[in-house]
């Protein structure tokens, strides 16, 4: 290995011990003193509850893990988004659990607590996933209930998802293992199933303070609300348990006498690792992001036994389109080429940039793999489309809107990465997140944003600097300078992959090492939703 090598392998490892630093903090939730008083209530954590509940060779694909991170700060922050969210396998039946944590602000509801719960739903209804929901909430929090409560993306928003995956056959499961209090009631009694730990668990529209103040009643919450309550009196929750595990056991017990669902019918045949050694992907990506680097490189050491069939190997160079197969799931790859390609008219393309011919290949790609219901992979580091006259001349918009009409209306499940960068109409055009991904995870490498840091600071300063200048103020060079440098680190700051996972726009940050796990799950999970839509690309311009 050579020191370029030695240095990005480096680079990336710093990135990923970072990485792994900031989710050991989130997975303490509210810290070590909230999780002492969880156990001594005799409640396990949320983490705690899944860990119990899935199947012990199972893997816990979790989603979100750093929402809300660096978020809320005057309001002591909300780790995780306050609640836990995952793919597993439960009784060997593949479902979504999603757990609130209590440690984290007795398990309130903050706006990003939401979007991830929307988030954890919206997957299991693409993916007609079974969906657990392990109850332990205070409800919404109030000083932000403005940002919560009212709008279409809000907190109501899941009451109608538990009504429309009923009505879809979806199977969805609810255990009250705390408090379930206000609008947050409906979710628990509109599932299939509802269960209530013995005292720990209580559920109501309006708590004891709130009963006597609306209607002058004295009445404890056990009494209103607790498990002997609802499950003796009102009928409302199903059976009651005497602690978490009979519950969890409980739980376990539904799923293993589940009936087996419709499968999508994606092809998969036994697994073989990667020929190539996976762990030299960390000195093939560049520590300095603008260098090149053969992609190729990097998916051989991604699919099965470094078997990739190319497609339209020679056209279109500046992106890669081919078929291969991930822990033994035939996939359909389309991933940028970062190295610099010269063409058979002997031009010269740069890398992750989208020209005219590669844009017309991966919309043909993206049509063959549809025809032959193949899922379908995006590998994204990508700075954008071609500009410029010759561009301009050659089609260029129109070749994009191909390839971005081919991938709106693809019906075969899309799953996206994003390696490197991720800018301007390239993250429409691979896959981000507007175009349905049905999970999109992020490289600790990763940068999302319209341009890269240094072009967009540059422009903000030209701007900046113009509008002080139309206000009759001079700038001097070293003013100019701390100016630059204040807007490239606002910038950056925002393009990190840590800002996009806070707000939910990747489903995580991983480690490369973690990227076939992750899409093997997801094709598994994709699978139980058979296609029911026929692909149809509508007006192209050719």
């Amino acid at each position: 290995m050579n020191i370029e090598f030695n240095k990005n392998e480096d680079s990336l490892k710093q990135l990923i011990y970072r990485l792994n630093k900031k989710l050991e903090t989130v997975r303490l939730g509210g810290g070590e003193k909230k999780i002492a008083s969880q156990h001594q209530k005799g409640k396990l954590t949320a983490r705690e509850r899944i860990d119990y509940l899935k199947d012990d060779e199972s893997e816990f694909l979790e989603i979100a893990a750093l929402a809300g991170d660096g978020m809320y700060a005057e309001q002591g922050g909300c780790p995780s988004g306050g609640v836990v969210a995952g793919i597993t396998k439960v009784s060997g039946v593949q479902c979504m659990v999603v757990a609130n944590d209590a440690t984290v602000k007795a398990g309130a509801w903050f706006p990003i607590t939401a979007k991830k719960n929307l988030r954890a739903q919206e997957i299991a209804m693409e993916n007609r996933l079974p969906i657990i929901y392990l109850v332990d909430s205070a409800g919404v929090f109030l000083p932000m209930q403005d940002e919560i409560f009212p709008d279409k993306e809000h907190f109501g928003r899941q009451f109608r998802n538990n009504a429309r995956m009923s009505s879809m056959g979806i199977v969805q499961v609810a255990a009250i293992m705390g408090s379930c209090v206000a609008g947050g009631a409906y979710l628990p009694i509109m599932s299939d199933e509802a269960l209530i730990v013995d005292k720990t668990g209580s559920i109501f529209l309006a708590g004891s303070y709130l009963v006597k103040a609306a209607i002058g009643e004295s009445v404890d919450n056990e009494t209103l609300g607790g498990a002997s309550t609802h499950c003796e009196i009102s009928g409302v929750t199903d059976n009651k348990y005497a602690n978490d595990q009979e519950c969890l056991d409980a739980i376990r017990n539904i799923f293993d006498k589940i009936g087996e669902t419709e499968k999508a019918g994606f092809n998969r045949k036994e697994a073989k690792p990667p020929k190539k050694d996976p762990n030299e992907i960390y000195g093939i990506i560049p520590a300095d992001r603008v260098k090149p680097y053969d992609m190729q490189d990097v998916i051989d050491r991604l699919i099965d036994d470094s078997d990739f069939d190319a497609y339209k190997d020679n056209y279109g160079q500046s992106i890669i389109c081919g078929t291969a197969r991930i822990d033994g799931w035939a996939v359909g790859i389309v991933a940028n080429q970062r190295k610099v390609v010269k063409t058979k008219k002997g031009e010269m393309q740069m890398g992750g940039v989208i020209y005219s011919d590669s844009a017309d290949k991966a919309a043909r790609f993206i049509m063959n793999c549809n025809q032959r219901k193949i899922p379908l992979l995006f590998l994204q580091d990508v700075s954008g489309f071609m500009v410029g006259s010759k561009a301009e001349h050659g089609g260029i918009i129109k070749d994009g809107a191909k390839m971005v009409n081919a991938l709106s209306n693809s019906v075969v499940p899309k799953f996206t990465v994003i390696i490197g960068n991720s800018y301007g109409a390239g993250n429409y055009a691979m896959c981000g997140k507007a175009y349905d991904p049905r999970l999109i995870f992020a490289w600790p490498t990763a940068q999302i944003a319209v341009m890269s840091g240094a072009s967009a600071a540059k422009t903000l300063l030209q701007i900046k600097v113009s509008t002080l200048k139309a206000q009759g103020k001079e700038i001097t060079p070293e003013e100019e300078a701390k100016l630059l440098k204040e807007i490239t680190d606002s910038y950056n700051e925002k393009i990190s992959p840590y800002y996009a996972a806070s707000r939910i726009w990747v489903d995580g940050i991983i480690d490369p090492q973690e990227t076939r796990k992750a899409i093997s799950m997801g094709i598994e999970a994709a699978n139980n939703a058979p296609i029911a839509e026929t692909f149809n690309v509508g007006v192209i311009q050719t």
